[in-house]
Order: structure tokens, then sequence, then C-alpha cells
């Protein structure tokens, strides 16, 4: 018969061997996370680096000067985290003259210029704001709604677009889309 004392130390043994195996599966999912993590954080910056070069006024690619990746902080969980970056510059909107291309607008005045031009094209009249965020694939929160019309009204006052009706817009008598907008 086994000692109560041997019996103990057999259990004691099974869980530490538990324990340890535990502790190695926790630290290759915290080495799987952290890789995860950096990965995540690498795709997020490119986002914000190329959303910052087609926002800013004037962006093409011979314009384009590198800038450095800021330098991460360590983490007590070997995480490295990134202060969040500002990367939005605010978009010129240029008077439209004659000659004057759709290019010279950054990349969501286009995307609208586009959209009216697609409804001119299918004989669809004015497009209102709630239309191109749903268009856009945007909530249709006002939020979304007037940051449209913020820049629906921009594009207005700088006679790329008409409002022919209050909240409608389409394209000014003279401005044209021949490459759909991009």
């Amino acid at each position: 018969m086994p000692s109560v004392v041997g019996l103990l130390e057999q259990r004691e043994l099974a869980a530490r061997r538990r324990v340890d195996g535990l502790r190695e599966e926790a630290d290759r999912i915290q080495a799987e996370l952290a890789m995860a993590e950096q990965e995540w954080s690498e795709w997020r910056i490119a986002r914000e680096r190329v959303g910052a070069v087609l926002s800013a006024p004037g962006s093409d690619s011979a314009c384009v000067v590198a800038t450095d990746v800021p330098e991460g902080v360590v983490t007590e969980a070997g995480v490295q985290a990134f202060p969040p970056l500002v990367v939005k510059a605010r978009s010129q909107v240029p008077m439209w003259r004659e000659g004057l291309a759709g290019t010279a607008l950054s990349v969501d005045y286009r995307r609208i210029l586009a959209a009216i031009d697609d409804r001119i094209r299918l004989g669809q009249g004015p497009l209102s704001c709630q239309e191109m965020a749903t268009e856009f694939g945007l909530d249709v929160v006002p939020a979304k709604v007037e940051g449209l019309r913020s820049k629906a009204k921009r594009l207005v006052a700088r006679g790329w677009l008409a409002e022919p009706a209050p909240g409608r817009f389409t394209l000014a008598r003279s401005v044209s889309v021949p490459d759909g907008g991009s």
C-alpha cells in the first residue's frame, strides 16, 4: 500500500507539470500576441501614412517626402506601442477654372465629383448627402452626412458643384469628370 506522502508527491508532481505546460503555452501565446500586435501596428501606420499622402494638398509621388516612423515604446508585455500620429492635413480646394482637372482635388472631393458625375450619366438628377453617404458605404448618421455636406458646400463655394435645390448637389455647368473622378 502506497504511503500518503508518496501519493501527495505524485499529485504535486502532476500539478507542477501541468503548471509548467500552461506557462509554456502562455509564453507562446504572449509571443504570438506580441507579433500580431506589431503587425497590426505596422498596417495601421501604413494606412495612416497613405491617407496623409493622399489627403495632402498637391499630393503626387514627386512631392512625397519620407518621414521617420516614431520610435516605439516597449511595454511590460514586450509589445511596441506607438503614439497616435497626426496625419490629416486640411484639404485645400482650389477655385475651379477652365482646364483645371479634378486631380487637383483630394481623394474625398474627387469621390464626391465622381458620384455626382455617375448620377448625371445615369440621368438621375442631383444627389443628396444622405445618398452620397449610402453610396460611399458610410453610416447614414448626422456626423457622416454633415461631413459630406461640408465638403459639398465647399465645392459649391469654389465653383466645382452647383446646388440647384437645398441639399441637392450637381456638377457646375462647365465642370466635367471625364476620367470618372480617379
